[in-house]
């Protein structure tokens, strides 16, 4: 089952030389389980930070943040992160760093590995399963990376510019992975982007951060993701998504 997100009177500054650097304003935010939440915003607004405390890396300066009604106090195995860069360890082949998640939950080693052929399968990586990560693209270990997430099996998921690295094709199928597995878990998804489009395309509700001190200035329900019987190419052709982009272009660009 999943789990929602709640941030209450968060607030953020950075010691620096001279002061404090205000990183957040206050965010009060509260995603229902299940809801597939798009981050946009522009470069330094905070979107990262914001990540990284609901993940339990960092803590807020004030404020408070629940996860499935729990206070976040540090990482958690029901949060799964994937980060700008892939972080796969070296030593593992691809197959064993994605199997990490079940073998550290008890899985048997046939199942687990099953399930790391699963996910590789899902992001196009099956014929590199037996390579270490450094014989890959960095476009190739963040798919890894990917991957070893989803077999984790977290009720959230945070996910910071996953696709960034890769290229176009490579990204839009990734993106209709994304809304075939959230479709079919109902997972709670919380993906940061620096894309309009992707934003649109990918989330049941869109918010925009304001430049830093970041505060989130618009929160918007879209209808897209969850209509599985819409190709990719008409959702975006359709008049509603175009304007749905164009507000969110407008919040950031404010």
């Amino acid at each position: 089952m999943s789990k929602g997100i709640a941030v209450a009177g968060l607030e953020h500054a950075f010691p620096a030389r001279g002061g404090a650097v205000a990183a957040l304003g206050r965010i009060d935010l509260d995603i229902a389980p299940g809801e597939l939440v798009t981050l946009a915003g522009p470069s330094g607004c905070g979107k990262t930070t914001l990540l990284r405390m609901i993940a339990g890396f960092a803590s807020p300066s004030t404020g408070s943040i629940s996860v499935g009604g729990v206070p976040v106090t540090g990482p958690g195995v029901e949060r799964g992160v994937v980060f700008q860069q892939p972080n796969l360890y070296p030593w593992l082949d691809v197959r064993r760093n994605v199997a990490l998640g079940p073998r550290l939950r008890g899985v048997g080693r046939a199942e687990r590995l099953a399930i790391a052929d699963r996910y590789l399968d899902l992001v196009g990586l099956s014929d590199a399963a037996d390579r270490r990560p450094y014989e890959l693209s960095g476009g190739m270990q963040q798919r890894a990376q990917i991957a070893r997430v989803l077999a984790g099996d977290p009720e959230v998921i945070l996910m910071d510019e996953p696709y960034g690295a890769l290229d176009a094709l490579t990204r839009e199928r990734l993106q209709g992975e994304l809304l075939s597995l959230w479709r079919a878990t109902g997972k709670t998804i919380l993906f940061i982007t620096h894309s309009v489009d992707e934003a649109v395309f990918l989330g049941s509700r869109v918010l925009v951060m304001s430049p830093r001190p970041g505060r989130i200035v618009l929160d918007e329900l879209v209808p897209f993701s969850a209509d599985p019987d819409l190709a990719p190419d008409e959702i975006r052709a359709l008049p509603k998504f175009g304007a749905t982009a164009a507000r969110v272009r407008a919040a950031i660009a404010h």
